[in-house]
């Protein structure tokens, strides 16, 4: 048998972040064949990923990708066991790379998902790979591929990933993308997405459930005011347009600068790139919230 040095142990190690030990019995059964020891380790890495399933995972990252040419992208809730794995490199990269593989593949559920490709191998075989590495148990909580058709996409993630947004914008011409202008602006509005958390970007894409349920709150706020009725409808009305400008997006305004709404902001970063910029949608994750 061939001896197992303390050097060849810690190599293995290094390779495959495994625990020490796991990775000297690794070696023992390959017989010293580090090589064959990975393998001995991916086939321990299945079993514990089984026996980890059951374990929760209410921790993790929100991650955001966004294609070179800001057409698709893709934001993705990836879960774990705890705080501190929630926020290592390794397995919010690995997060990453899953947003990219919806923004790519259009996976139609998170089983789809796991039969995608990646690199070599499959999500499923590359999320096993990783709970053995890590040592925790992890799920593909959701996800949403965002493409936009006549203009580009930008993204945000906060809060060290417990926030992330990509918001949609439109205009007519390719370059606008590449405006230094319109870069800073799209940021911006993907950031006050991520802070202000706004109903929709448009007035027109407030849920009529909504509109109704805060309307019948200001009516019969209004009626509690003993005024005539139609003062009362004009009452709740006003309210309604205050509730526009505070939870409509391009009604808002514009958190570094109160004087302009973002859809000023919008015509104004348009009149700069000779084009016609405008805010159409978001998607927006809080980590946790299954809405």
């Amino acid at each position: 048998m061939a001896q197992i040095t303390a050097a060849l142990v810690k190599q293995l190690r290094e390779m495959t972040d495994s625990p020490m030990m796991e990775c000297k019995r690794a070696l023992v059964e390959a017989d010293g064949d580090i090589e064959a020891a990975v393998d001995v380790l991916r086939r321990m890495g299945i079993a514990k990923a089984v026996k980890r399933a059951g374990r929760d995972t209410n921790e993790g990252t929100i991650a955001a990708y966004v294609s070179e040419d800001g057409k698709s992208g893709a934001l993705l809730e990836l879960t774990c066991e705890t705080d501190f794995v929630g926020t290592n490199p390794k397995f919010t990269s690995f997060a990453a790379d899953l947003a990219k593989v919806v923004a790519e593949s259009d996976p139609a559920d998170v089983e789809a998902l796991k039969a995608c490709a990646f690199g070599e191998t499959t999500v499923e075989a590359e999320l096993t790979e990783m709970i053995h590495v890590i040592g925790e148990n992890m799920k593909v909580a959701r996800f949403q591929r965002v493409t936009a058709e006549h203009g580009a996409l930008a993204s945000y993630i906060h809060l060290g990933g417990k926030l992330g947004d990509i918001v949609e914008f439109s205009f007519g011409k390719a370059e606008t993308a590449r405006n230094d202008e319109f870069k800073t602006f799209a940021h911006d509005v993907a950031m006050q997405v991520a802070a202000v958390a706004p109903v929709s970007a448009r007035r027109e894409d407030v849920p009529a459930d909504v509109i109704e349920h805060e309307k019948g709150i200001y009516m019969a706020q209004a009626a509690d005011s003993g005024k005539p009725e139609a003062i009362q409808e004009r009452i709740a009305l006003g309210k309604l347009e205050k509730f526009y400008k505070e939870n409509v997006l391009t009604e808002q305004e514009f958190i570094k600068d109160s004087s302009v709404t973002i859809a000023e902001l919008a015509k104004r970063v348009g009149k700069a790139a000779a084009d016609e910029v405008a805010v159409v949608g978001f998607t927006r994750f809080a980590f946790g919230d299954e809405n």
